[in-house]
């Protein structure tokens, strides 16, 4: 990363590189007294940019979130593939203790909603404000109330 980049984030307010270095360690840790202080501070991060990533949230790798985590929620029992975009105000949440497992390279809209005990498939768009309570499959494309699938061949 040049220093024009890093202070281009920074000026931001969206460095999370710090923050996915902290949760990594967390996730590595197996002593109790350091996984609560990570905790505290990734959940005050996550605080300080208005979203929040559940305790137990597992990641392939880092997601790419646009505008930071202005917005988003993402439950402790979710489950995000590679290389997923996530843009603000997204909520990956959970019902009865289910939550979504998303596939590697998704992309997921503004505003969208995802609940339940659903699989998103790899390379999934989901669109701006789509809500999805079902499963999705690879290479599909979610848009509108009620979501449709509009699959490429």
């Amino acid at each position: 990363m040049s220093i024009r980049e890093a202070l281009i984030d920074y000026s931001r307010g969206d460095n999370l590189r710090l923050y996915w270095r902290l949760s990594r360690w967390r996730e590595r840790t197996r002593r109790k007294l350091i996984q609560d202080v990570l905790t505290f501070f990734l959940n005050r991060t996550a605080h300080h940019h208005g979203g929040y990533i559940g305790n137990g949230a597992v990641f392939k790798g880092n997601p790419v979130l646009p505008h930071g985590l202005h917005g988003v929620f993402i439950s402790r029992y979710a489950r995000i593939g590679s290389d997923c975009w996530i843009y603000q105000n997204v909520t990956i949440g959970e019902v009865e203790r289910k939550a979504p497992q998303i596939g590697d390279h998704c992309l997921i809209g503004a505003g969208a909603v995802i609940v339940g005990n659903v699989k998103i498939g790899d390379h999934v768009k989901i669109g701006a404000g789509a809500v999805v309570c079902s499963d999705v499959p690879d290479y599909a494309t979610v848009v509108a109330q009620p979501p449709r699938l509009i699959l490429r061949g």
